[in-house]
């Protein structure tokens, strides 16, 4: 995952750091890491599409929802992609989960690899 140093610090609330936040892919799962406060594997499967945004400065960085499905792990303004889920999912157990915007170091490769399924 993408992290400015200037978050770095504000990150650390949640135990966010370079080393523990991540996204890891395989043939049949992405495994999403952030911090201690979220960790997530999902079903290739049970991703519908993943397509680059925008991720306003309003909206914040850090762990983000909108309560309206929108799950944001951001780090960064930058290399923001959002993947829509076929499955809706809970988060920690109040929110809902239909989309997940994550803030990557090679945003494209991470598309990439997620279109040849």
């Amino acid at each position: 995952m993408r992290l400015d140093p200037w978050w770095r610090p504000l990150l650390l609330i949640g135990g966010a750091t370079p080393s523990n936040s991540y996204v890891e892919l395989s043939e049949d799962a992405v495994n999403f890491r952030f911090g201690w406060l979220f960790r997530r594997t999902l079903p290739r499967s049970d991703i519908e599409e993943a397509v680059p945004r925008r991720w306003p400065l309003w909206y914040g960085v850090g762990w983000r929802t909108n309560f309206r499905g929108l799950i944001g792990l951001i780090g960064s303004y930058q290399g923001v992609v959002e993947i829509h889920l076929r499955t809706p999912g809970r988060v920690w157990g109040l929110f809902s989960l239909r989309r997940l915007a994550v803030s990557l170091e090679e945003p494209q490769r991470f598309l990439d690899f997620l279109g040849a399924a």
